[in-house]
């Protein structure tokens, strides 16, 4: 039990510096003028709570995103750094509810129908960081909004423009990658305590 929690402590470490790295190469879309760019940042993250469940899936994404504010600070108010870093991050763990089927399939099913689960486990996780990101966008910077749009409106276009396109490549890169992975190195199951 040791030995996994080690095992699990370092995949944390490794995931969030592998994301750090990462998110030094961006693209920026021409129509991301006010900001927001495509990295793989998430995709270690990702792979992580998909293999190792909500837990260690929020604990990595909660450092990444307390990295991600070191390396690139943007600050308006508190809460906006709690959203935009901690949460915005820290759910993208919420992915590794799907960690137990995904674990149990791989081994015998065909890579297609782990991939499948991979993909459906990934949009629970994209959709809970791109609900964190539009709630800190309607609070803090509805102000940017165009004249006569509604604030929620603009969040949802502004963070869908760059997090949908992020979204679609970390998932079709976690699809290929988590299985293989899965298959290459198994996660331990957890002990069945009787009584």
């Amino acid at each position: 039990m040791r030995n996994e929690r080690v095992r699990v402590i370092v995949e944390i470490a490794l995931s969030v510096g592998l994301a750090a790295v990462l998110s030094v190469w961006k693209v920026t879309l021409p129509w991301n003028i006010a900001g927001g760019s495509i990295s793989l940042a998430m995709l270690p993250l990702f792979v992580l709570a998909l293999r190792r469940g909500v837990a260690a899936g929020m604990v990595a994404g909660l450092l990444y995103g307390v990295a991600d504010y070191v390396m690139e600070p943007f600050f308006v108010h508190p809460a906006q750094v709690f959203l935009d870093y901690a949460v915005a991050f820290a759910v993208i763990g919420f992915a590794g509810i799907g960690s137990r089927s995904i674990n149990a399939v791989a081994v015998d099913a065909p890579t297609w129908r782990t991939s499948l689960l991979v993909v459906a486990w990934t949009c629970v996780g994209a959709a809970a960081r791109f609900a964190a990101s539009v709630a800190s966008g309607v609070v803090f910077f509805g102000a940017n909004a165009p004249a006569g749009q509604p604030v929620l409106v603009y969040s949802l276009l502004y963070n869908a423009s760059y997090l949908v396109p992020t979204f679609v490549v970390t998932a079709a890169l976690a699809a290929g990658i988590v299985p293989a992975l899965v298959r290459g190195v198994p996660v331990s199951a957890p002990p069945v305590i009787n009584g």
